[in-house]
């Protein structure tokens, strides 16, 4: 399964709450007991919501110690715009700590000590550890001097664990996002007024893909912006993956955006049932050697094929500027390997640039099979295509054979014998 986050509104962590719980309703018994583990009195809601054109569900949390502007939303001080995604953006650090003023330490003790699942306990302190040491950076401060004010309080821990009950939960292959509406304006700390997006979110928000759509206000929050930096850290750039669409769920801020859903999606995906070529997602790099010679080039593309996450390289004369005759290279590789490959790219060619681009593939079944020819082993690929399966040698093993015949008579046996022989699990 696969979850993709659709940031129309932006993201804060009530939000993302109430989008997965109105996607997965059956989790919410689930989250309101994680959230109790950590503060007995601290009670959460999810409600349905219809803005007038979406329909969805808000979270919210009530308790002693959550203050009226934590559920209702901050004021901003840039033409007074009103923060209503989640209450989370202003951070103390100083010695004394006042009503809702809690440091890192404490927080982490608390989640800690907590009757949470472990999986749980991780995920929670995965998101505040990003949070703190965000505002470590920003404050030029060691990571356990770090207090939080809004994010301190009891209603954004809930949110927390609360995402992290249903990010344990759920157990999600992989997560994607859109784009993030970055916003604009400032909004109100315990600092003073600081400009939007807030300098703790623009750092853990560090390779996400942004936009500006034009409308005012903090529209990632902290909480927001390290509940993304926590699921999609390893690869902020990554977009939505091809499957089938399952459930869906809309979770809703309490901030009314002009002309726009203050909203934030998300979409389950699922892998398709295995039927006909399999389809995976590739990258290629491509490039052009006009200054290396054809002996080292050769050396260098083996070592790029043994690369792990490089599938194939392949190399064709082009003719280049000035009537130049070029090697064009062409790889293709697992994107998750991407970086890796261009580097090995630029350590084993002498090319100075390179292009590279996503592609989609599709892929037959198939397996490897070892069989015994004329007192050798030789492998054989098996391949389920769609008129039969078919088998295919491997040359390098009949390479000791003298003559064309006998190398091709060697193969065709060998593949015969593939074919014929049944794997242990079918026997």
């Amino acid at each position: 399964m696969h979850i993709h986050l659709d940031a129309l509104g932006g993201v804060a962590g009530d939000m993302f709450a109430a989008a997965l719980l109105d996607a997965f309703p059956e989790h919410r018994e689930g989250v309101c007991a994680s959230v109790r583990a950590v503060d007995a009195r601290i009670a959460c809601t999810l409600h349905p919501h219809n803005d007038g054109i979406l329909r969805g569900a808000r979270f919210s949390v009530s308790g002693p110690e959550v203050e009226p502007e934590h559920r209702q939303g901050h004021r901003h001080d840039h033409h007074d715009h009103h923060h209503d995604h989640g209450h989370d953006h202003a951070h103390d650090h100083t010695h004394a700590h006042p009503h809702g003023h809690r440091p890192w330490s404490k927080i982490r003790a608390a989640l800690t000590d907590a009757d949470l699942a472990p999986a749980v306990r991780a995920h929670a302190l995965g998101i505040f550890g990003h949070l703190a040491d965000a505002e470590a950076r920003v404050h030029g401060i060691a990571v356990d001097a770090v207090a939080f004010h809004e994010v301190g309080a009891f209603d954004s821990i809930a949110d927390i664990v609360a995402a992290a009950h249903l990010i344990a939960a759920l157990g999600a292959r992989s997560w994607s996002v859109s784009a993030l509406p970055l916003g604009s304006g400032r909004v109100r700390t315990q600092h003073g007024p600081l400009p939007v997006p807030a300098p703790a979110t623009t750092l853990l928000l560090d390779g996400f893909a942004t936009l500006d759509d034009g409308i005012p206000g903090e529209r990632v929050t902290p909480t927001g912006a390290a509940i993304l930096r926590h699921l999609c850290g390893g690869d902020p750039g990554r977009g939505r993956p091809r499957g089938i669409l399952g459930r869906t769920g809309i979770g809703f801020g309490t901030k009314v955006l002009p002309g726009l859903s203050n909203c934030l999606r998300a979409l389950v995906l699922e892998a398709g049932a295995a039927a006909g070529p399999g389809r995976r997602d590739l990258a290629v790099i491509a490039f052009e050697v006009d200054d290396q010679s054809g002996e080292d080039l050769a050396m260098g593309l083996d070592r790029l094929r043994a690369e792990p996450g490089i599938l194939d390289v392949v190399q064709a004369p082009v003719i280049g500027k000035k009537g130049r005759m070029m090697a064009h290279i062409q790889a293709l590789v697992r994107p998750e390997s991407l970086e890796a490959a261009i580097a090995a790219c630029f350590r084993e060619t002498t090319t100075i640039g390179l292009r590279y681009h996503p592609v989609a593939g599709a892929v037959l079944d198939r397996e490897a099979r070892t069989v015994e020819q004329a007192g050798r082993p030789v492998r054989v690929k098996i391949v389920d295509r769609p008129g039969g399966r078919t088998a295919k040698a491997e040359a390098d093993d009949a390479r000791d054979h003298a003559g064309h015949a006998a190398r091709a008579a060697l193969r065709r046996e060998a593949e015969r014998r593939a074919l014929d022989q049944q794997p242990e699990e079918e026997r």
